[in-house]
């Protein structure tokens, strides 16, 4: 790892100001059964990842977003770069596009024709 990056890792992990409460962080994590004791370094950890990690795609998601001009950053921003971007391709289930009702009605219907057709 180059010195630069250390150095942002440096600053990143010496900050202690966090704007997700790390109870809830804790809560989440310990919903798994697979987790029995959750050490504090760790959870601090996984608390900042997850902070860089929402910073990162929100800042993606407004240097491609629509809202630009008006600054703002909307849920279809997100939801197109998560369908777009190779990185947060495993999002696509968590941030699905919306769809209007009678679309989404519309494209139920042409399945089961199709359905029907290949019987």
């Amino acid at each position: 790892m180059s010195e630069k990056n250390m150095e942002k890792v440096d600053r990143a992990t010496n900050s202690k100001n966090m704007s997700l409460p790390m109870s809830r962080v804790r809560l989440i994590m310990k919903s798994s059964p697979d987790v029995s004791f959750i050490n504090q370094d760790a959870l601090f950890l996984t608390t900042k990842a997850t902070e860089l990690f929402v910073q990162y795609l929100t800042e993606a998601s407004y240097k491609n977003g629509s809202g630009k001009d008006t600054n703002t950053l909307s849920y279809s921003d997100l939801a197109h770069t998560a369908e777009e971007t190779e990185t947060f391709q495993f999002l696509t289930d968590i941030l699905p596009k919306k769809i209007l009702a009678r679309d989404y009605l519309k494209t139920l219907e042409e399945m089961e024709k199709d359905d029907d057709d290949n019987q």
